[in-house]
């Protein structure tokens, strides 16, 4: 979530929108001017609460940075009180515009309920938002000034609508962590259609539900929807829908996909480590990077519980396992 980027452009629509009659030139002009200190155009309670989120959010990242330094009971502690922190920053937020969604998702999400819990508690933000909520291409509803002057197509480029947006994608994530395949399926294919460009990545949280649910028909028409260009999170589901449809071949050639695909990804398969949560959607890392594959990993934790053995498979196949283990000594990581 880039909070800051959004601030500027929400800033500078609703300066726009108050001047009236403003070029085109002068709307780019006026964004820088807002670019330079945003908090100084903050005047309405939904953009003071944005930067109030954002400010924690930048607080939680740079306690992040130091986890590895930390032994298991220091992290503990400061995993603890950072997510404290960000919980009542979102309190706070929240009493300065009580309809900030991403304040109420992050929140949700902070609390670390269990995944039934929160697929409820988020559903409920849902539901409790009404017309609020409404997005660009639900019933032709706006959520904001028009004209973001934004570059994206579909949905996402309307920045009032994004905080809707996430919310749809955190109730997929839930569903998959939850095990609600098709209803992971049904919303990321409804965030598909609004946003065709697929800024959230919900078409890999699909991918990995389609794995689960031994749908190869769903995944194909959602590869070919997207161009079938492979990613990480393609790949690895191509591999586990294979394997669970009994095409050895196939599986093994859809796993060496995967392998080749990013650094580190036989590591990350075989040595799954512990991710943060998604606060409020999938972190931005490099493509193709051991980073992405551990996301990947993360978010097919569920549909891996249910073929253990998959691990093992993989472990067998010519090559994989000493990848894995060359990673680790050149990171230096545990094996």
């Amino acid at each position: 979530m880039n909070v800051r980027d959004e601030l500027v452009m929400r800033c500078a629509l609703r300066r726009r929108e108050k001047i009236g009659g403003l070029s085109d030139q002068g709307f780019q002009e006026l964004l820088l001017a807002v670019g330079q200190r945003p908090e100084d155009f903050v005047d309405s309670p939904e953009e003071a609460a944005l930067l109030e989120v954002g400010r924690a959010l930048d607080a939680y990242a740079t306690s992040l940075r130091e986890d590895d330094v930390r032994d298991d009971d220091e992290y503990q502690q400061e995993r603890r009180r950072r997510l404290a922190a960000l919980n009542a920053a979102c309190g706070h937020a929240l009493q300065t515009d009580p309809d900030c969604t991403d304040a109420q998702v992050i929140a949700a999400i902070a609390a670390e309920p269990g995944q039934d819990q929160l697929l409820s508690q988020l559903m409920g933000i849902l539901r409790d938002g009404g017309d609020r909520l409404a997005v660009p291409g639900d019933n032709g509803k706006k959520g904001g000034p028009a004209g973001s002057g934004a570059k994206e197509s579909g949905a996402w480029a309307d920045v009032f609508a994004r905080p809707a947006l996430r919310l749809r994608f955190a109730i997929a994530n839930a569903c998959l962590a939850s095990q609600r395949y098709r209803l992971c399926t049904k919303t990321c294919l409804e965030l598909l259609d609004i946003m065709p460009a697929d800024e959230l990545g919900a078409g890999k949280t699909c991918a990995i539900a389609y794995a689960r649910l031994e749908d190869e028909a769903g995944f194909d028409a959602l590869d070919e929807r997207q161009g079938r260009v492979g990613n990480t999170w393609t790949h690895l589901s191509r591999a586990i829908l294979l394997y669970k449809l009994d095409r050895m071949p196939a599986a093994r050639r859809a796993l060496r996909g995967y392998g080749s695909l990013c650094e580190g990804a036989a590591y990350a398969l075989l040595r799954p480590v512990y991710v943060e949560p998604y606060l409020p959607d999938r972190p931005t890392v490099r493509q193709a990077s051991y980073e992405e594959a551990m996301l990947c990993i993360h978010e097919a934790e569920a549909v891996l519980t249910d073929v253990p053995d998959f691990f093992e498979w993989a472990a067998q196949l010519p090559g994989f396992q000493d990848a894995a283990q060359a990673f680790a000594d050149e990171q230096g990581l545990d094996w």
